[in-house]
């Protein structure tokens, strides 16, 4: 029996892949390569000394996701694969919601086909919209301030309704805050296509001199510098609790949510501070006018995840800004 990992090639995924082959498990791949590199998947192998089947496929086209399906005995699927800057999606919401819902719509349709009855779910905090408080528990209203929440909203209630008629099946809807960091080893991390979207990756762009200073989206938010604060999980922590949450959904059936964070919210000037203290550069920023979408503060409240899964984030802040470094400036 083998676990499916779409989009496992990402950011998020690859660390999860290494997670994975480390634990025993048994994975294919799944990617299409919009937002990541083909070299990472020589890299997870380097890592982990585990081989994997891979497959270059877009969840769109339906006849190649079966061909995944009908030559893998497939039990589990942990789905990442997905548009996933909120930014872009409120200046391209079409195409959000066709890549996001449709692909996974296909896929959940392939799954039923062949039986395969456990997904977890890749979801975000971006599904609290503004909450009205933080930390944010998992029963917390849910709304969204822009498309790329939207389609995780949306996907988070088509899964959802499977486990209505099926009682057999088994939803793990996993939403995160946001993922710093990269593998100790420097060889897997987060180097997005273009101007990146997400801040560690853009403050290390300005650290290698690639960009000539980040651009601070806002410093008018009602938070201690002005500046949005957000949860910064390290990706090896979030990748771990991917890992629980497939050990627990084994052994449960129907939907079940939990908020993958560390508890702790930080602001674009404190991260900026760290990272400068962590490894001794200077970050010169600007301070820009607010991102259509973005709010003011959030931050989880972990213990559900805690509680049920047995997860907990190990990883602090300086470390986080040392992996990310790490792998910045050994792949440039």
């Amino acid at each position: 029996m083998s676990v499916l990992v779409t989009g496992g090639a990402g950011f998020i995924g690859s660390h999860t892949c290494v997670e994975l082959l480390n634990a025993g498990e048994d994975i294919v791949i799944l990617d299409n390569f919009s937002n990541s590199k083909p070299d990472v998947l020589d890299k997870i192998r380097t890592i982990t000394g585990k081989d994997f089947k891979f497959y270059e496929v877009d969840l769109l086209d339906k006849d190649n996701v079966e061909k995944v399906f009908k030559e893998n005995d497939i039990d589990t699927v942990i789905h990442f694969a997905g548009f996933k800057a909120v930014g872009e999606s409120v200046e391209k919401p079409l195409m959000y919601y066709h890549n996001n819902i449709t692909g996974t719509l296909i896929l959940c349709e392939v799954m039923k086909a062949y039986g395969c009855k456990r997904i977890v779910f890749s979801s975000s905090a971006t599904v609290y919209g503004s909450p009205k408080t933080v930390p944010i528990k998992e029963d917390f209203p849910l709304s969204t301030t822009n498309p790329y929440g939207t389609t995780k909203l949306m996907l988070e209630r088509i899964l959802s309704d499977l486990c209505v008629p099926d009682k057999d099946f088994c939803v793990t809807l996993l939403r995160y805050f946001n993922p710093i960091g990269a593998h100790e080893s420097g060889l897997i991390g987060e180097n997005p296509n273009g101007i990146p979207n997400n801040l560690m990756p853009y403050i290390c762009q300005v650290a290698i001199r690639k960009l000539d200073c980040l651009n601070v989206f806002g410093n008018d938010y009602p938070t201690h510098d002005g500046t949005g604060v957000r949860d910064y999980i390290h990706v090896v922590d979030l990748a771990k609790g991917h890992l629980k949450a497939l050990f627990n959904a084994r052994k449960t059936t129907g939907v079940s949510v939990f908020n993958l964070g560390t508890g702790n919210g930080y602001s674009v000037l404190d991260i900026v501070k760290a990272f400068e203290s962590a490894n001794n550069i200077k970050i010169p920023y600007v301070i820009a006018p607010r991102r259509a979408g973005d709010i003011a503060e959030c931050y989880a409240d972990p213990t559900k995840a805690r509680e049920v899964l047995g997860w907990k984030a190990e990883f602090d802040i300086e470390r986080m800004c040392k992996d990310s470094w790490n792998y910045i400036s050994k792949n440039n």
